[in-house]
């Protein structure tokens, strides 16, 4: 690595931890200090509320680090340019794009760290949050009563092209209440109904109990007399576990748990469930890419900063082009769920607008 290099790189880098830091503790003292009174009413222990900021603390890092690497890279290019040191590289011969390569490996490196952190940790952390602060808002024993208490009006995609719809689901107790479960053929006609009073669910098999069953030709209409049991176990994959799977919200997964949950429901004919998930899905790979794009577009943005005030024109600078990417990434996914524009481009189209501008002003330099 060049001189020039690492005198760069140790700039922005130090400049990035300072940000990150001091965004994850102003996060928690206004958190603390907006929950005081909450904390102090129901005298929530000291460990618990450190175990839950530290749990935080993956969640706020995933958040913070585009803004604190756009604030890096235009503080340290702006005092560059303010001390003339630019107009020196740029006089030696050297190109922006060489000037600021190491910058653009390390917003790489901080992608690559953005992915494995939100995958690997984020919806841990969420559900660990959840859960600690159910504990500090209604106490432990009430926490766990929460957690088994029933489920009402449940519906499911469940393989094999079944809707199920649940009028009571017990996960203490692996039982199913009102039950109502219609199963389609390929082009979505109903071809069977059934309809139970009640499900229990042991030794991996499924009892329903006084059950009903209706068959249905191509043209929808029942096919012979409705079969009755009082008892029958019925061939369903779907365990109580994977009830609560899908009452989960996708944010508690990771990628290979949310592709699984794509393809499970990818034969129900469920297309807008289906849809905004796969918008999810790909979202979980292009959102760590807005710390590289971010630092791409702060670039040309930080070289024709005046000379005065450097800091202060830099967090201007940062606000903006932050508050422009999220808003165009926030209407992208909207269109993109609402199937106005395919998933993959939702999640891409602020990549690819940031970087096609970071592009042009780079190249627009003198």
């Amino acid at each position: 690595m060049r001189i020039l290099d690492r005198y760069i790189l140790k700039s922005v880098v130090r400049i990035l931890l300072l940000c990150v830091l001091s965004f994850l503790l102003l996060y928690v003292i206004v958190d603390v200090f907006a929950n005081l009174d909450d904390f102090l009413k129901q005298k929530t222990n000291l460990a618990l509320i450190i175990r839950y900021y530290l749990a935080y603390l993956p969640i706020i890092f995933v958040q913070v680090a585009p803004i604190s690497c756009l604030l890096s890279v235009l503080y340290t290019f702006g005092k560059l340019n303010r001390d003339n040191e630019l107009i020196a590289m740029r006089a030696s011969g050297l190109s922006i794009f060489q000037i600021a390569k190491s910058v653009m490996v390390l917003g790489a490196i901080v992608s690559i760290l953005v992915f494995w952190v939100g995958d690997r940790f984020v919806p841990r952390s969420l559900f660990m949050t959840q859960k600690i602060k159910a504990y500090m808002e209604v106490g432990s024993k009430k926490a766990q009563e929460k957690e088994n208490e029933t489920i009402t009006n449940l519906s499911i995609y469940g393989l094999k092209n079944r809707l199920f719809f649940v009028n009571k689901f017990s996960p203490s107790l692996n039982t199913l209440e009102g039950i109502s479960i219609l199963e389609h053929d390929k082009n979505q006609n109903i071809v069977k109904k059934i309809v139970a009073n009640k499900g229990v669910y042991k030794d991996g098999l499924w009892t329903f109990y006084q059950s009903v069953t209706y068959e249905f030709d191509e043209n929808g209409q029942v096919k012979g007399e409705p079969k009755y049991l009082d008892e029958e176990i019925v061939s369903i994959p779907e365990s109580p576990q994977d009830f609560l799977g899908q009452k989960q919200s996708p944010d508690f997964m990771t990628i290979a748990q949310l592709d699984f949950y794509i393809q499970k429901l990818s034969g129900s004919g469920a297309t807008g469930v289906i849809r905004n998930l796969t918008v999810d899905l790909f979202q979980r790979f292009s959102a760590p890419l807005t710390s590289f794009i971010i630092i791409l577009i702060g670039i040309p943005f930080s070289l024709v900063m005046r000379k005065r005030a450097t800091g202060l024109s830099s967090l201007g600078v940062a606000i903006m082009v932050g508050f422009l990417y999220y808003v165009v990434n926030a209407i992208s996914i909207a269109l993109g769920k609402s199937g106005i524009l395919p998933a993959l481009l939702a999640v891409t189209l602020s990549h690819i607008m940031a970087l096609a501008a970071s592009l042009y002003l780079i190249s627009a330099l003198p």
